[in-house]
């Protein structure tokens, strides 16, 4: 590996929360979860964000909403403000932009940024790093986390090493003692199932796999392993993507309460047709592969998907076809917690595609 490249993983800290916290002085220094209504913990939904104030209580995101309530009931529950959220990412990846000739947005809330073109040295990195951070804070009230390294892969890592609102650099020459005690599942690629069979091998760290019986391993692992071996060596030569095409556009929808009714289950899933559609064509894009996702109430969950000789993109094929998913599939005597839709194998809309013939959904419609 070389150390040619110097690249920011800005993660922005609590990103959700920090920005109610700093609207709402009184939410300061208090556990705030914003997810959907906890109901007294009988609530569904799931946890989309929490501060670091309801992560001592063992809160965390994804979790459902009313474990997040029994875990901790003093704390501030939110619904979600997405267009504030979005407003301030935007403004964030627009000071990334002014600092870097090559920004790659991940999420709503952090972005790699190659500063190779900026600084020559990791101290002039991390001084840019603490100035970024501080421009953040005085011009939006929020704090960040900068991970810097040579690579996407190293940078990632290191900035959850100093969060919140810290600068981790992980110098070329210190890579393996850097990787060398972390869990393997801080690999990317390496999922329960791959983390379980290493374990079974009796391997459960980074350094584990750098020897040389640790890489004789990983060749047996096709593939999937090459890629590990370089990782594990600390070597990732992708460039940063500054432009990304969505792979699938889908929605779901949780239920107030678990039903079987037929009428409520195929109207849910006409209205999130309707909101893919609306997004595919926002992006000028239509799929062939149609998925439904089924979540029953003992929290089993499947997914079942068609692929059509035909690109589409319009609500009224997208409803066909996940309605005969569904009515195919469906187990009518258990009821249903949770219906998705989505659809991928994208690709530009062609041009006889008309406008989109049903009005912006309801953001009240969005349950996290």
């Amino acid at each position: 590996m070389t150390g040619a490249r110097i690249i920011f993983h800005v993660d922005m800290d609590a990103f959700y929360t920090s920005i109610e916290q700093r609207d709402n002085p009184a939410l300061r220094g208090r556990p705030v979860i914003v997810g959907s209504d906890p109901v007294q913990g009988t609530g569904r939904g799931v946890v989309a964000a929490c501060s670091y104030e309801a992560r001592k209580f063992g809160v965390h995101s994804a979790q459902a909403i009313s474990q997040a309530w029994r875990n901790c009931p003093n704390a501030v529950f939110l619904r979600p403000s997405m267009e504030k959220y979005k407003e301030n990412s935007r403004r964030i990846l627009a000071i990334f932009r002014e600092i870097s000739p090559s920004v790659e947005p991940l999420s709503i809330d952090e972005a790699f940024l190659d500063m190779s073109s900026m600084v020559s040295d990791y101290d002039s990195a991390i001084k840019l790093a603490y100035q970024l951070k501080g421009r953040i804070h005085k011009e939006e009230g929020l704090t960040a986390s900068v991970g810097i390294a040579a690579n996407k892969f190293l940078a990632k890592i290191a900035s959850d090493m100093r969060k919140p609102n810290g600068v981790y650099a992980v110098r070329p020459e210190r890579v393996r003692e850097f990787l060398e005690p972390l869990p393997v599942a801080r690999l990317w690629g390496v999922g329960p199932k791959t983390e379980s069979r290493l374990s079974g091998l009796g391997i459960t760290t980074v350094g584990q796999l750098q020897s040389e019986e640790g890489q004789s391993v990983l060749a047996g692992f096709g593939k999937h392993g090459r890629l590990l071996a370089q990782l594990v060596m600390g070597i990732d030569n992708r460039p940063l993507v500054t432009r990304r095409s969505p792979k699938s556009v889908g929605h779901e929808h949780t239920f107030s309460s678990d039903t079987r009714d037929k009428v409520i289950l195929l109207e849910t899933l006409r209205r999130l047709g309707e909101k893919v559609a609306q997004r595919l064509h926002k992006h000028h894009l239509q799929g062939r592969t149609v998925c439904i996702k089924l979540r029953y109430e003992d929290f089993t969950t499947f997914t079942r998907q068609v692929r059509s000789p035909i690109q589409v993109g319009s609500p009224f094929e997208i409803n066909r076809i996940s309605r005969d998913l569904f009515l195919s599939h469906w187990d009518r005597s258990r009821k249903i917690r949770l219906i998705g839709v989505s659809i991928s194998s994208l690709a530009e809309e062609s041009a006889e595609t008309g406008l989109p013939l049903f009005p912006h959904p309801d953001p009240g419609d969005l349950v996290f």
